[in-house]
């Protein structure tokens, strides 16, 4: 029997809280939806279908719970109902299963999506658009739609804070599991001793993390790109290029001494510096499962930044940087933004970010089943300015650009897609070539224009900003003080200039509440993070 995985009394997981912070400011939402859609032909049993996905919740009840803030901390608890497990027929064939009503498949606020009515893109984007909450429910959802007799589709949506890409391929494990009649082996951990322990590794790094990346870290907030007009930090509305890999670069890998993963992520460093960045900076996302948390749902996952300076033979860079990663991998359990400053709540710690899994073995059988699976389905949104996912199956490499209109065109990421794979099959054919040698793009991509400097701030006024009495810009430094555990802080200093991040807003918001009686809001906090800013919202609510 396994035991409880969400229970009243954990913290949330370092990954939830920063996941939490983030939708409090107003800057996560669609990006943070994970579909998964599974296709079935052959004879599918609907309410076999359905008490699987019960299992499957049963299993891993972090899909049915909630996050909250109480005494300055996020907290893990249980959903006050499951999430919706539903059934819609959409064949005209033979009423489906009664206990899943077929109507609330689509409920919520989401717009109408494009593509064909009822075709599973329109189905899938339909399910992947309807908001999920975070802080009162649900955080995932299941359904199941029959599109003829033979013929089905489960699509599954869950939050980032809950869900991961290596869990995917968990859900899917387990659910055949349930399908099949077969019974998993118990979780070795619960959830809660598992974000318990992530908590722990990351107080432990703390201080080996500040210092390797004290010299590391240039919050590099631009990047230049064919066509871009500006770069993006922040979630918002996105669109997708398909990226076909061959095989041959990823066969180079070998003979290099670098893994697949490494030989792509070079080759992505080599491009952007031909396009005229000089030093080149992209997040990763890289896991922080152990062995006892391998089989767990959840959001095992930490995005950190990886930074080169390309030159020498593509081998040699490859190599070099494949060293840089080892250094970045003993660090992966701490979110920078808890040992740097300057980073405040945003989707992405770069304009550019990379996720690369590897699926190794073959994917479960479905009694009686033919199962397709899309492990890279777009959910609409991008987090920053171009993002590039890559799955590597045993059936090969496939991978999707992801990018923000608003400041990247489709005919500039085509351009990046493309001359990715040129420069992809000439590694393969020269991966000891000078990189200058190499198939770069010819077109020269000159760096955005720099912003323009920022104006000197105003002194602060006597009796503090917006009004706030002095003596009320001091308490609240005060309590900053405490919060950031400095002797110093100034009435204009910026948040998270000082070291500031996810738990020290709360931590503040917590402070203020039981010495002021104020309930504060993440949203100031974005808005304007300083002391005069917070006092002069204390100073309104009163």
């Amino acid at each position: 029997m396994s035991v409880p995985l969400v229970d009243e009394s954990h913290r949330a997981s370092p990954a939830q809280h920063g996941m939490w912070v983030t939708e409090r400011a107003g800057a996560g939402g669609a990006v943070y939806r994970m579909p998964l859609a599974i296709r079935f032909d052959g004879p599918l049993d609907a309410d076999t279908m359905l008490d699987a996905c019960a299992a499957v919740v049963r299993r891993h009840p972090v899909l049915a719970s909630v996050l909250a803030e109480r005494d300055g901390q996020v907290w893990a608890a249980p959903g006050e109902a499951p999430p919706p497990i539903l059934f819609e027929d959409l064949s005209g064939e033979a009423p489906g299963p009664a206990a899943a009503p077929a109507a609330s498949a689509g409920a919520g606020n989401a717009a109408e999506p494009a593509g064909a009515p009822g075709s599973p893109e329109w189905l899938a984007a339909r399910v992947a658009a309807t908001p999920l909450d975070l802080g009162a429910g649900p955080v995932s959802r299941f359904t199941l739609f029959r599109l003829g007799p033979l013929r089905h589709l489960l699509l599954v949506v869950a939050h980032h804070a809950v869900f991961d890409g290596m869990s995917k391929d968990v859900l899917l494990r387990d659910l055949a599991a349930a399908y099949n009649g077969e019974a998993p082996p118990p979780l070795p951990i619960s959830y809660g001793e598992a974000a318990r322990a992530e908590q722990e590794r990351v107080d432990a790094g703390l201080d080996a993390a500040a210092e390797f990346w004290r010299s590391r870290w240039h919050d590099d907030r631009e990047v230049a790109l064919p066509g871009a007009t500006g770069s993006s930090l922040r979630a918002a509305p996105g669109e997708a290029v398909e990226l076909a890999l061959g095989e041959e670069a990823a066969e180079a890998a070998g003979p290099l001494g670098v893994t697949r993963f490494e030989l792509l992520l070079a080759a992505f460093h080599v491009l952007l510096h031909a396009y005229g960045n000089e030093r080149v900076t992209v997040a990763v996302d890289l896991s922080t499962r152990t062995e006892q948390t391998r089989d767990h749902l959840g959001p095992f996952v930490n995005e950190l930044p990886v930074a080169s300076v390309p030159e020498g033979t593509f081998a040699e860079f490859a190599r070099s940087l494949r060293e840089e990663l080892r250094a970045v991998y003993r660090h992966r359990a701490v979110p920078p933004a808890r040992v740097l400053g300057g980073i405040g709540p945003r989707s992405a710690l770069t304009p550019v970010s990379v996720s690369y899994r590897a699926r190794p073995g073959a994917d479960p059988v479905f009694t009686g089943l033919d199962v397709s699976t899309d492990w890279v389905m777009f959910n609409g949104a991008v987090r920053n300015t171009l993002h590039l996912q890559i799955v590597d199956a045993p059936s090969g490499l496939s991978g999707v650009l992801l990018f923000n209109p608003a400041v990247l065109g489709r005919a500039g990421c085509e351009a990046v897609a493309e001359d990715l794979r040129a420069l992809l099959r000439g590694v393969a054919a020269r991966p000891e070539a000078p990189i200058a040698e190499l198939p770069l793009p010819a077109r020269a991509v000159p760096p955005l224009a720099a912003p323009a400097p920022a104006e000197e701030p105003e002194e602060p006024e006597e009796n503090g900003a917006g009004g706030a009495p002095d003596a009320l810009v001091e308490e609240v430094a005060a309590i900053w003080r405490e919060a950031l555990g400095v002797d110093e802080i100034r009435p204009d200093d910026d948040l998270f200039d000082l070291g500031g991040h996810s738990l020290t807003i709360t931590r503040i918001i917590s402070l203020v509440h039981d010495r002021m009686g104020v309930e504060l809001s993440f949203e100031v906090f974005i808005d304007d993070p300083t002391v005069n800013g917070v006092a002069a919202e204390i100073a309104g609510s009163r």
